[in-house]
């Protein structure tokens, strides 16, 4: 058993200190919870951008070599993003996607991402 003596105004205070570090653990540990979820929940919106980016770019490359744009955007999300995702094209395409909740029912908006090539000057595809 640890005791800690204190001498204050000529009296000698005695403090049980015992189990101090458990106490102080537990009351951290909520804390510590709610920033390891709000740092996995903003590298899940990152990781839903950087794909919705990906996939504006993909677009974009096959509108400009004369395919579908938006079907290629589609094809270049993964599935748990190209559910509800929302593909538009013609000058250029724009992918906007759900932001992934790692709360069930908790909705946090959308992201989205845009991407166009210049045609060449000259009118020569390249």
């Amino acid at each position: 058993m640890a005791v800690e003596a204190y001498i204050n105004g000529g009296h000698k205070h005695r403090r049980r200190t015992d189990g101090q570090a458990s106490v102080e653990l537990v009351a951290i540990l909520p804390a510590l919870a709610v920033c390891v979820l709000i740092a996995a929940q903003a590298a899940a919106a990152g990781w839903a951008l950087w794909t919705a980016g990906n996939a504006a770019r993909a677009g974009a490359r096959a509108e400009h070599v004369g395919g579908d744009g938006e079907a290629a955007a589609r094809r270049a999300l993964p599935g748990r993003l190209r559910e509800d995702a929302a593909v538009t094209d013609g000058d250029g395409v724009r992918v906007k996607v759900a932001v992934p909740s790692l709360l069930p029912g908790v909705s946090l908006g959308s992201i989205a991402a845009a991407s166009r090539l210049e045609p060449d000057p000259d009118g020569a595809s390249r």
